[in-house]
């Protein structure tokens, strides 16, 4: 694939990771990735961000494509993660540029990853524009969105924010904006790398759409550092009220039930449990983690406003895989959710004692859960759809007030 020109003289020279099924931990089959650098063609040639390191030759193709690589004079490193300079040792060398601009931190992140010492590493002024001839660069860091060493790159002459991982997806296609994807694939790529990415910065989202909108920047197109580009004002505004939307984590009227089971006890109840819910009006989702991977999870965890979680008890705890959820949950911080346990058990039944705790530690409203002993009888089914029940009445009660 060539570059693709985004605006006059301002080029996509990115890399497409086609294979890329597990970022971060969560998977992302079956779209791929994209790691996106921009070219800037003016008095200073610039590369704004590279690729992992295995990207390099594809990178450096797309750039010749351009122009002499030797010819670009500056490189700004947005963000020091790998999967955006594991390619810059390669650049540097290849093209020795007069300068690598970075941010405050970066610099650091940057020298702790690689042998920075014959770079021409520059903090960048974050009170003044750096000029590249008939463009200038306004830099504003974003710390902690997701790394304390991010940044975004503002060129008001060409409306263009490159907003490094902020407002990204994990798709891999031959199409370069967001106006050539299905809206609806491309909201639910957006929410779900939200949702296992940036979710747990949320406050951190907020402040700087607040920041941003507070500059008065006039923005036509944004250009993250994965998967498609927003361009025209409809686009821009689209994906900053979805950022808004998914980091302000207002609670809806649906509930999500996450379990494991040994021998489908658990699974009998959280089928109960979900009856009691549906009674209550809430849209239900069941969510097996035999089939459904932790990421999955959090995808329809993100705008829910309830969530249980059901395991048997096993080897006095909970089965791996619910442990696994938990942890990886707590890591993302959600907010605003009301949450319940269940579970069966041979023996001693710690099973939801721990999950709930595990809910309390994370913020969670909890409603005091079920558990049986073996497999459930009727009387214990009839406890899991009140469980539904209450849940459900507790959530309407919360999205009323």
């Amino acid at each position: 694939m060539k570059a693709i020109a985004i605006k006059d003289d301002i080029y996509w020279v990115g890399a497409i990771d086609w294979q890329r099924r597990d970022f971060h931990g969560y998977t992302i089959s079956p779209h791929g990735t994209t790691y996106n650098a921009y070219l800037v063609k003016d008095e200073k040639i610039t590369l704004f961000d590279t690729a992992p390191a295995a990207f390099a030759g594809e990178l450096l193709c797309r750039i010749a494509q351009v122009c002499d690589p030797k010819s670009i004079d500056y490189i700004v490193a947005n963000h020091g993660e790998m999967d955006h300079s594991g390619a810059l040792p390669e650049l540097v060398d290849r093209i020795r540029p007069e300068k690598v601009f970075c941010s405050p931190m970066a610099a650091k992140s940057l020298a702790a990853h690689y042998d920075v010492a014959n770079w021409p590493l520059t903090v960048v002024d974050l009170k003044a524009p750096l000029s590249l001839g008939a463009r200038h660069v306004h830099f504003v860091e974003t710390r902690m969105l997701h790394w304390p060493d991010s940044m975004v790159s503002y060129i008001p002459e060409d409306k263009l924010l490159i907003s490094q991982d902020a407002f990204g997806q994990n798709i891999a296609c031959a199409q370069r904006f967001a106006d050539e994807i299905d809206e609806g694939l491309l909201r639910s790529q957006a929410a779900r790398y939200y949702a296992n990415i940036v979710l747990p910065y949320s406050p951190v989202t907020l402040k700087a759409i607040e920041g941003i909108e507070k500059m008065d920047l006039d923005i036509d197109m944004i250009a993250p550092d994965h998967g498609v580009l927003w361009r025209g004002a409809s686009d821009v505004a689209k994906i900053i009220t979805w950022y808004k939307e998914f980091a302000l984590q207002k609670p809806t009227n649906k509930a999500v039930i996450v379990y494991d089971t040994m021998w489908k006890s658990t699974e009998a109840m959280a089928q109960a449990v979900a009856s009691g819910l549906d009674d209550a009006g809430m849209a239900v989702r069941i969510m097996a983690l035999k089939a459904n991977h932790r990421s999955d999870v959090m995808e329809e965890v993100l705008n829910a406003g309830a969530v249980l979680i059901g395991s048997p008890t096993h080897n006095n705890g909970i089965l791996p895989p619910v442990a696994a959820m938990l942890t990886y949950m707590k890591g993302l911080k959600p907010k605003n959710k009301i949450g319940a346990a269940f579970g069966s058990y041979g023996w001693s039944g710690e099973s939801t004692k721990i999950i709930g705790e595990a809910l309390e530690d994370m913020g969670f409203e909890t409603i005091p859960g079920v558990k049986c002993q073996f497999v459930p009888k009727q009387d214990t089914l009839a406890a899991c759809v009140e469980l539904g029940r209450k849940v459900g009445a507790a959530l309407a009660a919360k999205l009323t007030a």
